[in-house]
């Protein structure tokens, strides 16, 4: 089921003068930092948002998150059996359709439940600390997700979404991180800075979907810089990496211990069925799961219309605002509606994803203009978002992504 609309889903935009008042009506710094499009961010409360949440919504249960589980793992189960008769039953012709398929959904269902496991990592998946650890634990691990590393990583994103300094995902960069020539007139239409050949621009599409999640993992890649950090080496599999504090040593060592079991698993397969075996049976529908979330919570974040903060603007509720709730078709029911819900899930992380449709209808109303939808498909939502998403400008207390 859509979200629904709002009467107008336009950006807010105000005079100079306007902005100037309400900054100060709302005690926020009367900075003389540019405020691009003249946008004014919402000014609502974390409470006053919540009021309008059915009080329900935010109970979990662990029966019925495990029957999502069980499904989720009874139809790969399925797959996988069905799968094992291609080659020996099927002719050529059919086998290079079959393939396919079992890719597609494998990776979709898989997807499924790599969201059941994010669940786990925001403690929604059941209201026992002990129940979300153990599952979560097995199914990132299964699916080579450290699953402590991430979750903490995660809660920070969470805590600091849209924040430049402190977002730890699709952080956008600077006009001077991207070493491009200063700002001129904002009325000068000049060409665009960006002017990469298509073929270019798809294959760095394609790359970025492909092995955009193992580069997050293994060399912070999208994510904020530590200029101060004395570790080199910052990742999700180093313990004494910048993101993760000393308390946290010991859950980043679990979590890689669960990343060596499962490819000791995986090489165990490897000898005792071929290696072939298992890049056709697991391989290629993990290529397809990172696809997928890269995807999501890419579009989830870069858009023309999504603003950013520097501190003096940002709060967590303003941040929280800055999602965009998109529609895959058929997918968001496997993908457990993360894909259409995700403004509501950013502001109530622990609202488990069964509940998120209903919250949604009373969050778009209470939210109004600010709540960010997109019905655009998503491949051209992709295809818009990589070529105009480039970078945002080095000074400003709110600004939006450009591309010239």
């Amino acid at each position: 089921m859509a979200p629904p609309k709002t009467e107008d889903s336009e950006l807010v935009y105000r005079s100079t003068t306007e902005i100037e008042s309400i900054k100060q009506q709302h005690n926020k710094p009367n900075t003389t930092e540019k405020i691009e499009r003249n946008y004014i961010p919402t000014n609502l409360t974390i409470k006053e948002i919540r009021q309008a949440i059915p009080p329900h919504c935010f109970k979990r249960s662990t029966l019925r998150s495990l029957s999502y589980l069980l499904k989720d793992l009874s139809i790969i189960g399925i797959l996988v059996y069905g799968a094992t008769f291609i080659d020996s039953l099927l002719p050529r012709v059919l086998q290079l359709i079959a393939w396919p398929t079992y890719w597609f959904f494998a990776g979709a269902y898989a997807t499924g439940v790599w969201v059941l496991a994010h669940e786990c990592g925001h403690r929604s998946f059941s209201p026992s600390r002990t129940i979300n650890n153990i599952v979560g634990f097995i199914l990132h691990s299964a699916l080579l997700v450290p699953f402590h590393s991430w979750r903490i990583t995660h809660s920070q994103h969470h805590k600091n979404t849209a924040n430049v300094h402190k977002d730890q995902v699709f952080v956008p960069k600077t006009r001077s991180q991207r070493g491009l020539p200063p700002r001129k007139d904002d009325n000068d239409d000049d060409d665009h800075i960006f002017q990469d050949a298509p073929i270019y621009t798809l294959l760095n599409l394609i790359g970025q979907q492909l092995a955009g999640w193992p580069l997050y993992l293994t060399t912070n890649a999208s994510s904020r810089a530590y200029p101060n950090s004395e570790t080199k080496w910052i990742n999700h599999y180093n313990p004494s990496a910048p993101m993760f504090n000393p308390n946290q040593y010991t859950d980043v060592v679990v979590s890689d211990i669960g990343i060596i079991i499962a490819i000791s698993a995986l090489a165990y397969l490897s000898f005792t069925f071929s290696f072939l075996t298992v890049v056709k049976f697991y391989f290629i529908p993990y290529l397809i799961v990172n696809h997928w979330l890269v995807m999501i919570t890419y579009l989830q974040h870069t858009d023309p219309k999504v603003p950013f903060y520097r501190d003096g603007q940002w709060d967590f509720v303003r941040g929280a605002a800055s999602t965009v709730d998109r529609h895959f078709g058929f997918l968001d029911n496997i993908f457990h509606q993360i894909t259409s819900t995700h403004v509501a899930h950013h502001y109530f992380s622990e609202m488990p994803f069964y509940h998120a449709e209903e919250a949604t209808k009373h969050l778009a109303k209470v939210l109004g203009k600010y709540y960010l939808s997109d019905d655009t498909p998503i491949f051209k939502a992709l295809w818009r978002a990589h070529n105009t998403c480039k970078f945002i400008e080095d000074d400003g207390e709110i600004v939006f992504y450009k591309y010239k």
